[in-house]
């Protein structure tokens, strides 16, 4: 039993560093091909089609625990989808093969192929609906913000944790008309306001690194595969998360029920929207804030991935210069 053990520990370590990269960086191409197209579903579908052949690829027993939606709805990587050859661990999945699809599409700053991989059990499994969100880098004392607190009270509280004027916090926020009460929180109190058009996954992550962003706290409504993404994300390089499905209608409460929320209204916090040892890995599709875009030249492509790991807490870097182009064409 502990050879056996061992041996999936090995498996395991193997996949986070080149397999996973692998994965990722083939959604990416394959939704770079269709960049400034104009067409969001093309290059959503390209990249989920991409992902979902090289996850199959993977010596790993997959559910995809977070996907491109439910079966009704998403005919690959659909929330259950079993995934890999069923000959390794047991693992949860959680993919967004193409976050920022309107990015993409129109070849604006920072969409991503992103995915994450933690042993079963581990990722929040819950339908494809909205998640109010909040989140903070590392450094503060836990409960300096709160779900349960006003936009006011969570800006105040952490511009005095952070020992400074409120006027001094940034807070990143999806540009949409539900956010217009979080717009006043922020002007109400002085808080300076970054707006983003898409990508939340990035934008939970960049409270991780304020130093470097200017960005120090995240919250709105967003999809909840993101949030799952995001959570284990920040817990592989600290910091606070708070997260709560939107269940607002029967229907939606139904098929949350079905899959395990007893209760609708609960506050989730980082450690229960990913848990174990997770492993996150995204790859640039065009370039922005967290990664470089994929880069085609004459024999050669270029791909930026980034891999972060909870248990622990690190980070790595990986340019890929791959030369068998027409492999990446055909697969």
């Amino acid at each position: 039993m502990t050879d056996l053990v061992i041996k999936q520990k090995d498996i395991i370590e193997r996949i986070l560093t080149l397999e996973l990269v692998r994965v990722t960086e083939r959604a990416a191409v394959a939704a770079a091909r269709l960049r400034g197209r104009g067409d969001e579903k093309a290059a959503d579908q390209a990249a989920v089609d991409a992902m979902r052949r090289e996850l199959n690829r993977l010596p790993i027993d997959g559910t995809v625990v977070i996907g491109e939606g439910e079966r009704d709805e998403a005919p690959m990587l659909f929330i259950g989808e079993r995934v890999g050859t069923t000959t390794g661990p047991k693992v949860d999945i959680a993919v967004d093969p193409l976050e920022g699809t309107t990015l993409c599409a129109k070849d604006l700053p920072g969409s991503i192929a992103v995915m994450a991989m933690a042993p079963a059990g581990s990722l929040l499994n819950a339908p494809d609906v909205y998640m109010d969100k909040i989140a903070i880098g590392p450094g503060y004392a836990k409960g300096t913000i709160d779900l349960d607190m006003s936009p006011e009270e969570n800006l105040l509280s952490l511009a005095k944790a952070k020992g400074v004027k409120p006027s001094e916090i940034t807070a990143l926020i999806l540009e949409r008309p539900r956010h217009q009460n979080l717009v006043d929180a922020c002007r109400k109190v002085g808080a300076s306001i970054r707006f983003i058009t898409d990508g939340d996954v990035a934008g939970v992550i960049f409270t991780a690194q304020s130093e470097l962003t200017g960005v120090d706290i995240y919250f709105g409504t967003g999809g909840a595969p993101e949030g799952v993404l995001a959570a284990g994300a920040l817990r592989c390089v600290g910091g606070q998360m708070q997260g709560r499905l939107i269940l607002d209608t029967e229907e939606k409460r139904e098929r949350a029920l079905k899959m395990g929320i007893k209760d609708p209204k609960k506050k989730y916090d980082m450690t229960e929207l990913a848990s174990g040892d997770v492993i996150v890995c995204a790859t640039g599709v065009t370039t922005g804030p967290l990664l470089k875009g994929v880069k085609f030249g004459r024999e050669i492509i270029e791909t930026e991935t980034v891999i972060y790991r909870s248990v622990t807490g690190t980070v790595r870097r990986i340019h890929g210069e791959h030369r068998q182009m027409d492999k990446f064409r055909l697969d």
